[in-house]
């Protein structure tokens, strides 16, 4: 396998983003942009990731390295081009084997075969290969002036003559060349252009000036849609999610109303999943064979196992477990939970940091009260209980195999399995007292009037 350093050059500020976060950490499918990047450079087999920043976005590394623990960073700590800004990572290059790739940073939606596009045309034996596509509107884009496979030269728009601004092929995000190559040619930029910066697609005339054979490989407009303000976001999102529910579709999943349900970047999905419309997954949801999650359900962090009902109008929080064939109702929250097989949670219920065994009734209202202000605590339920409406479990607490606990009660001491708990004040009436209520109720309210 050749070597492959990839550059991601992550520098720009996205003024255009009117923003305080930089412009790729924004997110696309719950993940930031670069982050994207970064995972598609990985899957295409990049064995080192240089990754250059702008002064002060330690968020940017810090995002990047939860997704490439290994990856090294480089600041550009001037803004003097893109081709300044990849020279940037000199102790990266300067000892690379094998191919560098040069990639901008605000793509969110390239793939690991956008690089292999790449790749394979250094393997075919070229010097470089750069990544091109063929857009509705080019304006504003830098064109690909070729001859045959062969490309010539990279013309920026505003360098562009008016002849080669009718070129529909366009510059897209990826630059790669053999390594050898790269170190040759980087130092030889020059700022003679209408910017007076060190352009990067420069490097395709010097490499044809010094003999060496570019090429370029043609890539689908979505792959390589750029995200410079926040319209161009939404536009990226939207394409995310269409592409992400095809691909579902495709693979056994039904969804009532496509277009309103939402995925993330790693969501997780069995066959004969059922989606009606409203649903959105948050990062870390994986769904399980023949579940269905009814309208209008939040799911993040959360395992749904087989035959799993949910919804509508539930939350799933990270770290919920479900096992088969659980149903969770209406207005359920769960976190930091596991729920045993078979078990029911319908409605108007919060469980929290808890474990909860196999075909457990709760009923509704039902609170795991896991928090003392301090200190967050396990509530444990074991199998065949059944819990009543309005009960309050409060944790640390353990309620043992085959347990009833009457509606309305409040426990706070575990409870032996097969026993009836009890947990709620005695009721007392007194015949009679209403009429006193109201007619205290409405002395207030003549005492009011008068002051």
């Amino acid at each position: 396998m050749t070597d492959l350093l990839a550059i991601i050059l992550a520098a720009g500020d996205g003024t255009r983003m009117r923003s305080s976060i930089p412009k790729v950490l924004h997110e696309v499918g719950g993940l930031p942009i670069v982050s994207h990047v970064v995972r598609a450079a990985a899957g295409a087999g990049a064995t080192r990731l240089a990754v250059v920043t702008a002064p002060g976005h330690d968020s940017v590394r810090t995002k990047v390295a939860e997704v490439a623990p290994n990856a090294e960073f480089f600041e550009q700590a001037e803004r003097k081009g893109t081709g300044h800004a990849a020279a940037m990572a000199r102790t990266a290059w300067e000892n690379a084997q094998g191919y560098v790739v040069v990639v901008y940073a605000d793509h969110p939606l390239l793939r690991a075969a956008n690089f292999k596009g790449i790749t394979d045309r250094l393997d075919a034996g070229w010097d470089a290969a750069i990544l091109g596509f063929e857009p509705r509107d080019p304006t504003g884009y830098g064109r690909l002036l070729t001859r045959g496979e062969q490309l010539l030269a990279i013309r920026e728009h505003k360098d562009a003559s008016e002849e080669e601004r009718k070129i529909v092929l366009s510059n897209a995000c990826i630059l790669g060349f053999r390594a050898e190559v790269f170190r040759d040619l980087i130092d030889k930029l020059q700022t003679n252009n209408a910017q007076g910066e060190y352009y990067l697609t420069d490097l395709v005339e010097l490499a044809n000036k010094s003999g060496r054979r570019v090429t370029y490989h043609v890539a689908p407009e979505h792959d390589v849609m750029g995200v410079n303000d926040r319209k161009q976001l939404a536009k990226a999102e939207m394409q995310f999610q269409e592409l992400r529910r095809d691909d579902f579709m495709a693979a056994g999943v039904t969804m009532k109303d496509p277009f309103s349900v939402y995925f993330s970047y790693d969501t997780e999905m069995g066959r004969d999943v059922v989606l009606e419309p409203n649903v959105v997954f948050g990062p870390g949801a994986k769904v399980g064979n023949g579940v269905h999650i009814r309208a209008f359900s939040h799911i993040e962090g959360a395992t749904i196992g087989d035959d799993a009902e949910i919804g509508p109008f539930a939350r799933l929080r990270p770290e919920a477990v479900l096992a088969e064939g659980v149903k969770v109702g209406n207005f359920v929250e769960i976190k930091k939970a596991e729920v045993g097989r078979g078990s029911k949670i319908n409605h108007l219920s919060y469980i929290g940091d808890a474990k909860i065994g196999a075909t457990v009734n709760v009923g509704a209202g039902t609170i795991t009260c896991n928090y003392d202000g301090i200190n967050k605590s396990l509530t444990s339920i074991g199998d065949n209980v059944f819990v009543g409406s309005n009960s309050s479990l409060v944790a640390p607490v353990s309620i043992g195999d085959g347990a009833y606990i009457a509606s309305g009660s409040v426990i706070t001491r575990d409870v032996e399995a097969d026993a009836l708990a009890l947990g709620r004040a005695r009721q007392e009436d007194k015949p009679g007292y209403a009429p006193k209520l109201r007619a205290r109720a409405e002395a207030i309210k003549a005492a009011r009037k008068k002051g």
